[in-house]
This record gives structure tokens, C-alpha cells and sequence, in this order.
């Protein structure tokens, strides 16, 4: 078995982002700012935020939270926008009211959305980019192979689909509607995972020699977890990430890049 190792690329891209953050404070007196804002007691959101917080305080990069009620989140999402201090945008989903998601969404202004989940957003989707970077990384080739991504969502499955199309792949989207689901699963060369549900892909929709990218999150029991089964990681044949320390790690790499190349923007911006 071959490991994927997010953790291991990630620490070389900190090392860049955090000489670029020093360069933006020396030649700009600029300091990337990144405002989360949530509106959900999900444990796995806090989660997530504090990841977020350290990463930010270890690159240099200002990291605000702010907890927001169903009614009082586009205002301050609005005054947010309206803030030049503030370089980038997140809403850390779900929502508690989740009818609200895509007007949320929709309200951050695009060139603050580091996320890419705006229709108009200037940013690519964090997971996707992270996903290309830990491949590339490997050096995994995906031209010629049978590539299958599980899930249609937002987050992943749907924007890395796009991104893939554009650069001239053909993967193939498994969903809920799809049929023979378990077919088309075992027979890919390149499977991608990101629904959020444990244990989905098992070893027998694994085929020999085949990479897998779980980009699953899920809480069970308090725990998170992927979406692959145990026994795929007693196989010795496949490419896989692992448990922790796979593409999250990049994810949040990813998504601070793009803080970055939004503060960066502005001194484009002052110089026109």
C-alpha cells in the first residue's frame, strides 16, 4: 500500500505562503484577513474552525469567527464585504437553517469568496484544488485512466468534475441517480470519494492497483470520519489516503491560498 500524504506536501506550501504573508506586510503593510462566519452549533463546524484559527496564526494570516443567528448573518456577511481589512469570505456549513444556503452563499461578494462557491467567485473550491495538488504531488497520472468521483456536492464533487472537464479529462459522477452504482465504482482506476458517508466504499468496489482519494467527512459517535471501509486499508495493492493527514490538510492549504491571492489582488487593485 502506498499513502498519499497531505500532511507531508502541506508543510512545503506553509513554508511559501508564510514568506509571501511577510512579503505582503513589508512591501504593502498588508495583512491577509479571513472571516469565517457561521450559524450552526454543529460540533464538526468548530472543528474546523479551529484548525482554521491555528493554520492562520502559524502562516500569519488574521483569522476571525463569527457566530451568527438565521437572521443576522447576511448583514454581517454585508458588512464584511464592505471591509477592507477583510480578504476573504468562508461560510462554514452547514447552516442550521440550510433553506438559507444558497442565498448565504450567493451574498458573499467575489472577490472575497476563497471558497469558490458563488456563482461568480473569482477562487476555485478549496477540496478540488487540494485534491489536483496531492496527486500531482504523488505524481498519480490521470490521463487514460477511468476516473470516478462519488458524490455530486457542492463542495467537491461538483466543482472538481468542472475543474476536470475544463483541463480535458472525462471522470465519471456517481450520485444518488445513478445507476449501477457499484459497477461503475469498481471498475475505475481513480476513485474520488467526498459524501459523507462511512464505510461506503468497501474493498470489493476496489479494484486492483487502484488510487483512492477520500475526501469524506463525516461524524460518528463524535468521531470523523471518511468514507472508506476498514478492510480497503488492509489491502496492499492500492494508492490511498490515509485516514488523517490526507487532503485535509491541503484543503486548508488551498483555502488560504486563495486568502493570499485575494490580498494580493488589492495592492493590484491600489496600483491601477
Amino acid at each position: 500500500m502506498k499513502y498519499l500524504l497531505g500532511s507531508e506536501l502541506a508543510g512545503f506550501i506553509k513554508e511559501r505562503q508564510a514568506k509571501q504573508v511577510r512579503q505582503l506586510l513589508q512591501a504593502y503593510k498588508i495583512q491577509p484577513k479571513l472571516a469565517i462566519v457561521a450559524a450552526s452549533d454543529n460540533p464538526t463546524i468548530k472543528t474546523y474552525v479551529n484548525l482554521k484559527k491555528k493554520y492562520g496564526a502559524e502562516d500569519g494570516v488574521i483569522v476571525e469567527e463569527h457566530v451568527e443567528t438565521t437572521a443576522s448573518i447576511l448583514n454581517t456577511i454585508r458588512r464584511l464585504n464592505d471591509d477592507e481589512s477583510v480578504h476573504g469570505i468562508i461560510v462554514q456549513l452547514p447552516l442550521s437553517d440550510e433553506t438559507q444556503t444558497e442565498t448565504v452563499l450567493q451574498s458573499v461578494r467575489s472577490t472575497k469568496d476563497v471558497d469558490g462557491l458563488s456563482i461568480d467567485s473569482l477562487f476555485d473550491a478549496a477540496t478540488p484544488i487540494a485534491i489536483n495538488w496531492l496527486l500531482t504531488g504523488y505524481n498519480v497520472e490521470l490521463k487514460g485512466k477511468r476516473i470516478v468521483i462519488v458524490g455530486n456536492g457542492r463542495l467537491v464533487g461538483e466543482p472538481l468534475n468542472k475543474m476536470w472537464l475544463n483541463s480535458g479529462l472525462q471522470p465519471f459522477v456517481v450520485d444518488a441517480e445513478t445507476a449501477n452504482k457499484e459497477d461503475q465504482i469498481a471498475q475505475a482506476d481513480v476513485i474520488v470519494t467526498a459524501v459523507g458517508k462511512p464505510a461506503l466504499i468497501s474493498s470489493e468496489l476496489v479494484k486492483y492497483d487502484a488510487v483512492v482519494v477520500d475526501a469524506g467527512v463525516a461524524s460518528e459517535k463524535g468521531v470523523l470520519k471518511g468514507d472508506v471501509a476498514d478492510d480497503v486499508f488492509e489491502r496492499q495493492d492500492i494508492t490511498i489516503t490515509p485516514k488523517k493527514g490526507g487532503v485535509g490538510p491541503l484543503t486548508v492549504c488551498a483555502l488560504f491560498d486563495n486568502v493570499i491571492r485575494a490580498a494580493y489582488k488589492t495592492t493590484q487593485k491600489d496600483a491601477e
